[in-house]
């Protein structure tokens, strides 16, 4: 796993950060993988670029793109103005998957976390996605919440 290096998403990664996220069994009805791609991702690369409380990662093996996940800061009056870290938009290339690079993933988001003095992290996952909330679990993550969605 040295060979994979976890850096700031660039203009240029959109294609490949995309099809990850529509490689997916919910994100393959919700994402338009396009190359180069469709103008609502340069748009919200640009938002996310120009927000300094939003950090976008990208994995980089030899090249390729294997994996992504948001970060994005959020600040806060409760629990005494505390700060906190929300998680989004994790994936890990197919071929990549069981290799550890998930919990690498999460390792560098916790301790970016850590640096900024964020209180707690927080992710939402979907409720389909028991996998997913096994590895979260495994990670120490607990689920405290009941999250509900409104679709605008």
């Amino acid at each position: 796993m040295e060979d994979v290096i976890i850096r700031p998403a660039l203009r240029r990664d959109l294609a490949p950060v995309v099809r990850l996220l529509a490689n997916d069994p919910l994100g393959s009805k919700r994402e338009i993988d396009t190359d180069p791609p469709a103008q609502c991702y340069m748009d919200a690369f640009a938002a996310m670029e120009a927000d300094p409380r939003n950090e976008f990662m990208v994995a980089e093996r030899e090249g390729e793109i294997v994996g992504c996940l948001q970060l994005t800061f959020i600040p806060g009056l409760s629990r005494m103005g505390m700060e906190r870290a929300q998680i989004e938009s994790v994936r890990v290339a197919e071929s990549m998957r069981g290799e550890g690079l998930g919990q690498r993933l999460f390792q560098w988001a916790i301790e970016r976390a850590r640096e900024r003095r964020c209180g707690l992290v927080q992710l939402t996952t979907d409720a389909s996605r028991d996998g997913a909330q096994g590895f979260y679990r495994a990670l120490g993550f607990v689920p405290s919440h009941v999250g509900m969605k409104l679709t605008l």
